[in-house]
Protein backbone atom coordinates (compact mmCIF):
# COMPACT_ATOMS: atom_id res chain seq x y z
CA UNK A 1 0.00 0.00 0.00
CA UNK A 2 1.22 3.65 -0.54
CA UNK A 3 2.56 5.48 2.41
CA UNK A 4 2.33 9.14 2.93
CA UNK A 5 3.16 11.44 0.26
CA UNK A 6 5.39 13.16 2.57
CA UNK A 7 7.42 10.46 3.90
CA UNK A 8 10.95 10.09 3.57
CA UNK A 9 10.62 6.61 2.06
CA UNK A 10 7.73 8.10 -0.35
CA UNK A 11 10.54 10.83 -1.45
CA UNK A 12 13.43 7.93 -1.94
CA UNK A 13 10.77 5.93 -3.90
CA UNK A 14 9.84 8.46 -6.45
CA UNK A 15 13.71 9.15 -6.95
CA UNK A 16 14.06 4.98 -7.36
CA UNK A 17 11.32 5.42 -9.87
CA UNK A 18 12.61 8.33 -12.00
CA UNK A 19 15.84 6.19 -11.94
CA UNK A 20 14.50 3.05 -13.02
CA UNK A 21 12.27 4.43 -15.94
CA UNK A 22 15.90 6.28 -17.20
CA UNK A 23 17.03 2.85 -16.97
CA UNK A 24 14.42 0.94 -18.73
CA UNK A 25 14.52 3.91 -21.61
CA UNK A 26 18.07 2.78 -22.70
CA UNK A 27 16.81 -0.93 -23.44
CA UNK A 28 15.82 0.08 -26.75
CA UNK A 29 19.16 1.22 -27.43
CA UNK A 30 20.52 -2.39 -26.61
CA UNK A 31 18.30 -4.10 -28.46
CA UNK A 32 18.67 -2.05 -31.41
CA UNK A 33 22.77 -2.94 -31.29
CA UNK A 34 22.52 -6.69 -30.37
CA UNK A 35 24.31 -8.76 -32.75
CA UNK A 36 21.81 -11.94 -31.90
CA UNK A 37 18.07 -11.90 -32.56
CA UNK A 38 15.39 -10.08 -30.33
CA UNK A 39 14.28 -12.86 -28.68
CA UNK A 40 17.86 -14.50 -28.05
CA UNK A 41 18.68 -10.68 -26.77
CA UNK A 42 15.66 -11.02 -24.43
CA UNK A 43 16.68 -14.24 -22.85
CA UNK A 44 20.03 -12.96 -22.16
CA UNK A 45 18.62 -10.05 -20.49
CA UNK A 46 16.61 -12.13 -17.66
CA UNK A 47 19.26 -14.89 -17.45
CA UNK A 48 22.26 -12.59 -16.83
CA UNK A 49 19.99 -10.35 -14.41
CA UNK A 50 19.05 -13.91 -12.29
CA UNK A 51 22.95 -13.95 -10.26
CA UNK A 52 22.89 -10.10 -9.58
CA UNK A 53 18.98 -10.66 -7.96
CA UNK A 54 19.98 -13.64 -6.49
CA UNK A 55 22.58 -12.03 -4.45
CA UNK A 56 20.73 -8.83 -3.59
CA UNK A 57 18.43 -11.31 -1.97
CA UNK A 58 21.07 -13.66 -0.39
CA UNK A 59 23.40 -10.52 1.17
CA UNK A 60 20.29 -8.01 2.10
CA UNK A 61 18.11 -8.99 5.21
CA UNK A 62 14.74 -10.70 4.53
CA UNK A 63 11.93 -9.21 6.70
CA UNK A 64 9.19 -10.18 4.45
CA UNK A 65 6.89 -13.01 4.82
CA UNK A 66 8.04 -16.36 3.69
CA UNK A 67 6.13 -18.41 0.77
CA UNK A 68 4.00 -21.14 2.64
CA UNK A 69 2.25 -22.88 -0.71
CA UNK A 70 1.94 -23.35 -4.10
CA UNK A 71 -0.61 -20.00 -4.47
CA UNK A 72 2.59 -17.85 -2.58
CA UNK A 73 4.53 -19.21 -5.55
CA UNK A 74 2.52 -18.74 -7.96
CA UNK A 75 1.66 -15.17 -7.24
CA UNK A 76 5.63 -14.72 -7.24
CA UNK A 77 6.09 -16.58 -10.42
CA UNK A 78 3.43 -14.85 -12.60
CA UNK A 79 4.72 -11.22 -13.13
CA UNK A 80 7.56 -12.95 -14.47
CA UNK A 81 5.29 -14.85 -16.91
CA UNK A 82 3.75 -11.69 -18.08
CA UNK A 83 7.23 -10.26 -18.33
CA UNK A 84 8.50 -12.98 -20.75
CA UNK A 85 5.35 -12.00 -22.42
CA UNK A 86 6.35 -8.19 -22.45
CA UNK A 87 9.95 -8.72 -24.01
CA UNK A 88 8.76 -10.71 -26.58
CA UNK A 89 6.46 -8.42 -28.13
CA UNK A 90 8.59 -5.56 -27.40
CA UNK A 91 11.74 -6.42 -28.52
CA UNK A 92 9.68 -8.05 -31.83
CA UNK A 93 8.62 -4.43 -32.50
CA UNK A 94 11.49 -2.82 -32.56
CA UNK A 95 12.74 -4.92 -35.35
CA UNK A 96 9.15 -4.94 -37.08
CA UNK A 97 8.50 -0.97 -36.63
CA UNK A 98 10.55 2.37 -35.96
CA UNK A 99 12.03 3.09 -32.89
CA UNK A 100 9.70 5.83 -32.21
CA UNK A 101 6.62 4.12 -33.19
CA UNK A 102 7.58 0.84 -30.74
CA UNK A 103 8.62 3.08 -27.60
CA UNK A 104 5.44 5.63 -28.21
CA UNK A 105 3.11 2.35 -28.84
CA UNK A 106 4.53 0.55 -25.99
CA UNK A 107 4.21 3.15 -23.59
CA UNK A 108 0.64 2.67 -23.57
CA UNK A 109 1.12 0.73 -20.43
CA UNK A 110 -0.46 3.33 -18.23
CA UNK A 111 -3.60 3.21 -19.81
CA UNK A 112 -4.16 -0.35 -19.25
CA UNK A 113 -2.69 -0.40 -15.67
CA UNK A 114 -4.88 2.46 -14.79
CA UNK A 115 -8.12 0.56 -16.35
CA UNK A 116 -6.93 -2.44 -14.53
CA UNK A 117 -6.58 -0.84 -11.28
CA UNK A 118 -10.17 0.04 -11.22
CA UNK A 119 -11.59 -2.78 -13.11
CA UNK A 120 -9.79 -5.55 -10.35
CA UNK A 121 -8.66 -3.27 -7.12
CA UNK A 122 -11.35 -0.67 -7.42
CA UNK A 123 -8.40 1.56 -7.16
CA UNK A 124 -10.34 5.40 -7.45
CA UNK A 125 -8.83 7.07 -10.27
CA UNK A 126 -9.08 10.83 -9.29
CA UNK A 127 -9.90 13.47 -12.32
CA UNK A 128 -6.71 15.12 -11.90
CA UNK A 129 -4.28 11.58 -12.36
CA UNK A 130 -6.33 11.56 -15.36
CA UNK A 131 -5.95 15.02 -16.43
CA UNK A 132 -1.78 14.22 -15.95
CA UNK A 133 -2.37 11.34 -18.17
CA UNK A 134 -3.91 12.81 -20.99
CA UNK A 135 -1.20 16.09 -20.94
CA UNK A 136 1.38 12.98 -20.65
CA UNK A 137 0.01 10.95 -23.45
CA UNK A 138 0.13 14.40 -25.52
CA UNK A 139 3.61 15.01 -24.68
CA UNK A 140 4.97 11.46 -25.96
CA UNK A 141 3.35 11.83 -29.54
CA UNK A 142 4.76 15.68 -29.68
CA UNK A 143 7.91 13.71 -28.53
CA UNK A 144 7.81 11.60 -31.53
CA UNK A 145 6.98 13.95 -34.24
CA UNK A 146 3.12 14.48 -33.84
CA UNK A 147 0.09 12.21 -34.44
CA UNK A 148 1.48 11.30 -38.42
CA UNK A 149 4.18 9.50 -36.72
CA UNK A 150 2.18 6.68 -35.70
CA UNK A 151 1.67 6.30 -39.53
CA UNK A 152 5.33 5.70 -40.03
CA UNK A 153 5.71 1.94 -38.87
CA UNK A 154 4.46 -1.38 -40.25
CA UNK A 155 1.02 -1.82 -38.84
CA UNK A 156 1.92 -5.58 -37.46
CA UNK A 157 4.86 -4.07 -35.56
CA UNK A 158 2.86 -0.97 -34.12
CA UNK A 159 0.29 -3.47 -33.49
CA UNK A 160 2.74 -5.90 -31.57
CA UNK A 161 3.99 -2.91 -29.45
CA UNK A 162 0.26 -2.41 -28.19
CA UNK A 163 0.66 -5.79 -27.10
CA UNK A 164 3.59 -5.63 -25.08
CA UNK A 165 2.10 -2.29 -23.24
CA UNK A 166 -0.82 -4.77 -22.53
CA UNK A 167 1.39 -7.34 -20.79
CA UNK A 168 3.79 -4.91 -19.47
CA UNK A 169 0.46 -3.37 -17.63
CA UNK A 170 -0.17 -7.30 -16.55
CA UNK A 171 3.41 -7.77 -15.21
CA UNK A 172 3.12 -4.07 -13.03
CA UNK A 173 0.01 -5.13 -11.63
CA UNK A 174 1.15 -8.36 -10.60
CA UNK A 175 3.91 -6.99 -9.07
CA UNK A 176 1.87 -4.82 -7.26
CA UNK A 177 0.07 -6.93 -5.80
CA UNK A 178 2.77 -9.40 -4.56
CA UNK A 179 5.08 -6.28 -3.44
CA UNK A 180 2.42 -6.02 -0.72
CA UNK A 181 3.89 -9.32 1.31
CA UNK A 182 6.92 -9.75 -0.15
CA UNK A 183 10.31 -7.73 -0.49
CA UNK A 184 11.86 -6.47 -3.76
CA UNK A 185 15.14 -9.45 -3.42
CA UNK A 186 12.47 -12.00 -3.30
CA UNK A 187 10.42 -10.74 -6.35
CA UNK A 188 12.88 -10.58 -8.56
CA UNK A 189 14.22 -13.89 -7.88
CA UNK A 190 11.48 -15.27 -8.50
CA UNK A 191 10.48 -13.20 -10.97
CA UNK A 192 13.37 -13.87 -13.06
CA UNK A 193 13.65 -17.32 -12.63
CA UNK A 194 9.81 -17.46 -14.51
CA UNK A 195 10.59 -15.18 -17.31
CA UNK A 196 14.02 -17.10 -17.89
CA UNK A 197 12.07 -20.41 -18.17
CA UNK A 198 9.90 -18.87 -20.78
CA UNK A 199 12.44 -17.15 -22.41
CA UNK A 200 14.72 -20.40 -23.49
CA UNK A 201 12.96 -22.27 -25.48
CA UNK A 202 11.29 -19.20 -27.02
CA UNK A 203 14.56 -17.64 -28.21
CA UNK A 204 15.63 -21.37 -28.98
CA UNK A 205 12.83 -22.66 -31.67
CA UNK A 206 12.43 -19.42 -33.06
CA UNK A 207 16.26 -17.59 -33.46
CA UNK A 208 18.75 -19.09 -35.49
CA UNK A 209 21.51 -18.21 -33.18
CA UNK A 210 21.63 -17.98 -29.70
CA UNK A 211 24.68 -17.11 -28.33
CA UNK A 212 26.69 -13.65 -29.10
CA UNK A 213 29.93 -14.22 -30.84
CA UNK A 214 31.47 -11.05 -30.99
CA UNK A 215 32.80 -9.14 -27.48
CA UNK A 216 30.47 -6.02 -28.87
CA UNK A 217 27.86 -8.49 -28.82
CA UNK A 218 28.26 -9.21 -25.06
CA UNK A 219 28.55 -5.96 -23.96
CA UNK A 220 25.37 -5.27 -25.63
CA UNK A 221 23.38 -8.08 -24.12
CA UNK A 222 24.85 -7.96 -20.49
CA UNK A 223 24.68 -3.97 -20.70
CA UNK A 224 20.96 -4.76 -21.34
CA UNK A 225 20.72 -6.81 -18.41
CA UNK A 226 22.76 -5.05 -15.54
CA UNK A 227 21.46 -1.59 -16.64
CA UNK A 228 17.99 -1.70 -17.54
CA UNK A 229 16.69 -4.89 -16.18
CA UNK A 230 18.55 -4.99 -13.10
CA UNK A 231 18.98 -1.40 -12.23
CA UNK A 232 15.71 -0.60 -14.07
CA UNK A 233 13.21 -3.10 -12.98
CA UNK A 234 14.80 -3.26 -9.48
CA UNK A 235 14.27 0.16 -8.65
CA UNK A 236 10.54 -0.17 -10.20
CA UNK A 237 10.38 -2.52 -7.57
CA UNK A 238 11.76 -1.20 -4.55
CA UNK A 239 9.31 2.04 -5.24
CA UNK A 240 6.17 0.30 -5.99
CA UNK A 241 6.06 -0.70 -1.74
CA UNK A 242 5.76 3.04 -1.37
CA UNK A 243 3.35 4.34 -4.53
CA UNK A 244 0.24 3.71 -6.26
CA UNK A 245 0.53 1.32 -9.20
CA UNK A 246 -0.72 3.72 -11.33
CA UNK A 247 1.58 6.48 -10.55
CA UNK A 248 4.65 4.27 -10.98
CA UNK A 249 3.54 3.47 -14.48
CA UNK A 250 2.71 6.96 -15.69
CA UNK A 251 6.50 8.05 -14.20
CA UNK A 252 7.89 5.70 -16.64
CA UNK A 253 6.79 7.50 -19.78
CA UNK A 254 10.22 8.92 -19.21
CA UNK A 255 11.12 6.43 -20.89
CA UNK A 256 10.54 7.54 -24.61
CA UNK A 257 12.30 11.10 -23.53
CA UNK A 258 15.80 8.84 -22.36
CA UNK A 259 15.17 6.88 -25.96
CA UNK A 260 15.08 9.81 -27.76
CA UNK A 261 18.15 11.74 -26.04
CA UNK A 262 20.32 8.35 -26.02
CA UNK A 263 19.14 7.98 -30.01
CA UNK A 264 20.44 11.62 -30.72
CA UNK A 265 23.41 10.12 -28.88
CA UNK A 266 24.56 7.09 -30.30
CA UNK A 267 22.60 6.90 -33.37
CA UNK A 268 22.63 10.05 -34.54
CA UNK A 269 18.87 10.78 -35.05
CA UNK A 270 18.12 14.20 -35.32
CA UNK A 271 16.58 16.16 -31.41
CA UNK A 272 14.76 19.11 -32.77
CA UNK A 273 13.13 21.38 -30.70
CA UNK A 274 9.25 19.50 -31.20
CA UNK A 275 10.95 16.63 -29.13
CA UNK A 276 12.19 18.79 -26.69
CA UNK A 277 8.73 20.46 -25.87
CA UNK A 278 7.34 16.58 -25.77
CA UNK A 279 9.79 15.90 -23.27
CA UNK A 280 8.69 18.74 -21.05
CA UNK A 281 4.97 18.28 -21.26
CA UNK A 282 5.14 14.78 -20.45
CA UNK A 283 7.31 16.09 -16.89
CA UNK A 284 4.32 18.38 -16.79
CA UNK A 285 2.06 15.38 -17.17
CA UNK A 286 3.60 13.43 -14.39
CA UNK A 287 3.98 16.37 -12.20
CA UNK A 288 -0.06 16.92 -12.53
CA UNK A 289 -0.46 13.40 -11.87
CA UNK A 290 1.76 13.39 -9.21
CA UNK A 291 -0.75 15.75 -7.26
CA UNK A 292 -3.88 13.55 -8.14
Amino acid sequence: MPRTASSPNTRLAVAALLLGGMAIGGSPIFVRLSEVGPLATAFWRVSLALLPFFLMSRLGKQSDEQPSDLRDYFFLLLPGVFLAADLVAWHLSLHMTSVANATLLANLAPVFVTLGSWLFFRVRITPIFLTGLVIALIGIVVLKGGPQALGGGQLAGDATAVTAAFFYACYMLALGHVRARFSAPRILVWTTIAATVCMLPIAYFFEDGLMPVTLFGWAMVVGLAFISHVGGQGLFTYALAYLPTAFSSLTLLLQPVVAALLAWIVLSEPLGMLQAVGGLIILAGILIARRG
